[in-house]
């Protein structure tokens, strides 16, 4: 096997059993995550949650078997969302969590990531040394024997346990009694935990695809597919429709009148009436370049800072650890309300927002007002490998062309994918036809490029 980098922006992702989603890579990597995490005869606790894929049985005995071979103990959960896990892990005082998802990825993909103690992410450091373990050291006679090897143990109340955590982010005197939700749930992660929540806060839940068999999650449904969210709620005439991911870590909203919600107005409707409420941390949001410029345009006329970290919730979380923020997100969904939990979280998104709902009296159509985004255009370009952006000459003089063009008027913004094998462009601007054109010849420059080793010129 050559030496190559395993973890991404958010663990290990790729096609369920073909390298790096094996068995024999899993086995591997809970040997090597008990050999970096053990201290001397210390017998540690692990906890295992994973999606509804049909590869999350494979995964998980995997895993399981090389942390106990190392002389830990396993706890499994079953179907749990990326932050049950979390929280589990930390309520029970374990030594590190493991999530085997790849959440919003077809069924065939899987991921593993792995969680410290208190509920955090892994840092690069800690990444890295599992990494440098996995491709150098010899695991064959690694393994403890006799009394030593680890047992796993299921723990049958978890979604029970999570479920009583989520609503506790519910502020007490408030119900959702009157209001009709449509929920999708992806078939994923959150099939079970979600509804209870929700219906029992008081909500009346129209439930959409919570019925996992292995090959369902995400296929047409939950956040990929907000028209499918727009279509119910326009038919059941609901309050308003939320879509949560395969791993339950985001979600997607729509008003009543059935139009979605970015995640950038999802961002300054909370922080506005965090500032109001007077619990807006350092009078800050963290978000990411992929933001919508009127959302620094409104926060700063607000008084709030805009403070920007590199693109994945996982740098987003780090940015406010370090300068004590309490509220950061992306567009995509992914929002983290640090005083409640240490990841984003689906669920306890939605009910921060449904708070708000309630607190005002106002519907979600109102509520948005508070910002006009720019029209946005994103395009997601499939690659057969990663190169510089600044190697791919033909696509840095486009990108430098029509940055010129747009100046003051617009923005482009050009990233790989941290979990699947696209290029995305994002181009913004205050007109729609005008960006959609600019990012189309890019991505078509791309697509030239690529298809000629990078070579191609203007």
């Amino acid at each position: 096997m050559s030496v190559r980098k395993l973890f991404g922006t958010d663990g290990v992702r790729g096609q369920a059993n073909r390298y790096p989603l094996t068995s024999e890579v899993a086995l591997k990597l809970g040997m090597a995550l008990v050999k970096v995490l053990k201290s001397k005869n210390k017998r540690l606790k692990i906890v295992i949650g994973k999606d509804t894929r049909i590869s999350g049985y494979m995964l998980e005995t995997a895993l399981s078997s090389g942390i106990c071979a190392m002389g830990s103990d396993v706890y499994l959960v079953g179907p749990m969302p990326t932050p049950g896990v979390a929280f589990i892990t930390s309520s029970m005082r374990a030594d590190a969590g493991v999530v085997i998802s790849a959440s919003h990825n077809p069924f065939y993909d899987n991921g593993i990531k792995f969680f410290d103690r208190n509920g955090f992410k892994f840092d690069d450091e800690v990444e890295k040394k599992i990494e440098d373990l996995f491709f150098n050291f010899s695991f064959d006679n690694a393994g403890t024997t006799g009394i030593n090897i680890g047992k796993a143990h299921r723990i049958d109340d978890a979604t029970g346990r999570y479920v009583i955590f989520a609503k506790l982010s519910f502020p007490k005197n408030l119900t959702l009694n009157g209001l009709k939700i449509v929920l999708d749930c992806a078939n994923g992660a959150n099939y079970k935990a979600a509804p209870e929540v929700f219906s029992e806060l008081g909500a009346e839940v129209i439930l959409e695809s919570a019925n996992p068999d292995g090959i369902n999650i995400n296929d047409g449904c939950g956040s990929m597919y907000p028209e499918n969210l727009s279509s119910s709620v326009k038919k059941n005439g609901a309050d308003v429709g939320l879509a949560l991911d395969g791993d339950g870590d985001r979600v997607i909203f729509c008003d009543e009148n059935g139009k979605t919600l970015l995640g950038d107005e999802f961002l300054a409707i909370c922080a506005l009436h965090m500032k109001t409420e007077g619990y807006l941390k350092n009078n800050g949001v963290v978000t990411t370049p992929m933001s919508n410029i009127a959302l620094e345009i409104l926060f700063k006329k607000h008084g709030i800072k805009t403070v920007y970290a590199d693109v994945g919730d996982r740098h987003i979380m780090e940015k406010m650890l370090k300068d004590g923020y309490n509220l950061g997100g992306e567009q995509s969904g992914h929002i983290i309300f640090l005083d409640d939990i240490n990841t984003g979280d689906g669920i306890i998104s939605a009910l921060k927002l449904l708070s708000v709902m309630v607190k005002t009296g106002m519907p979600l159509s109102e509520l948005r007002k508070v910002i006009e985004p720019y029209p946005q255009a994103l395009f997601n370009v499939d690659v057969p490998y990663r190169k510089n952006i600044d190697e791919l000459p033909g696509v840095s003089k486009k990108i430098a062309y029509f940055g010129e063009v747009l100046k003051n008027r617009g923005r482009i913004f050009v990233r790989y994918s941290g979990t699947q094998n696209y290029l995305r462009v994002l181009v913004e601007g205050e007109n729609c036809e005008e960006i959609n054109d600019i990012g189309s010849e890019i991505k078509e420059e791309i697509e030239k490029c690529f298809k000629n080793g990078g070579k191609n010129e203007l």
